[in-house]
């Protein structure tokens, strides 16, 4: 195999690594990393249609990156104004306190914004827990999705 072929791989193993790292576009990593290693095969393997379903599978990961959380706080109950305070809270969070102050930041914010809207300590805490549960099962679900790219494209290069 080439070492381009390798480098390739080392990108869709990459993305698998992304899919838990803040930050880092796991399933956009996948995506590259599946054409970039057809490419280096002139084409030729996996198939066309292999790669189609991959790159599919790809898009739906970024696609659960970047909703995942607002559809489990929508689910949750949570307004669009709390849905997007959280969404900014979060962000800012990530990048001064990592991970950690990015959940917890989610949490804090959609009580607050829920109890200053509904003044119902009730509503507050379930919205919060459904929208940071939310936020760590789609975490899983980036993991599961990108890591079956990555075992199919090692099935087909090594099997």
């Amino acid at each position: 195999m080439e070492p381009l072929s390798w480098l390739f791989l080392a990108v869709v193993a990459a993305g698998v690594a992304g899919s838990v790292l803040p930050l880092v576009p796991g399933g956009l990593l996948s995506v590259v990393g599946v054409v970039g290693y057809w490419w280096s095969t002139g084409f030729v393997e996996p198939s066309a249609l292999v790669v189609a379903v991959l790159v599919g599978v790809g898009v739906l990961t970024m696609t659960v990156d970047y909703v995942g959380g607002a559809i489990a706080a929508r689910a949750g109950g949570a307004s669009l104004v709390t849905t997007g305070v959280a969404v900014v809270v979060g962000l800012v969070l990530l990048l001064v306190a990592g991970p950690i102050g990015f959940l917890v930041g989610i949490a804090v914010a959609v009580f607050a914004v829920e109890f200053a809207q509904h003044a119902d300590t009730e509503r507050g805490l379930r919205v919060a827990l459904y929208t940071t549960v939310g936020v760590l099962a789609s975490s899983v679900v980036q993991v599961i999705l990108t890591g079956s790219v990555l075992v199919v494209l090692l099935l087909i290069v090594f099997v």
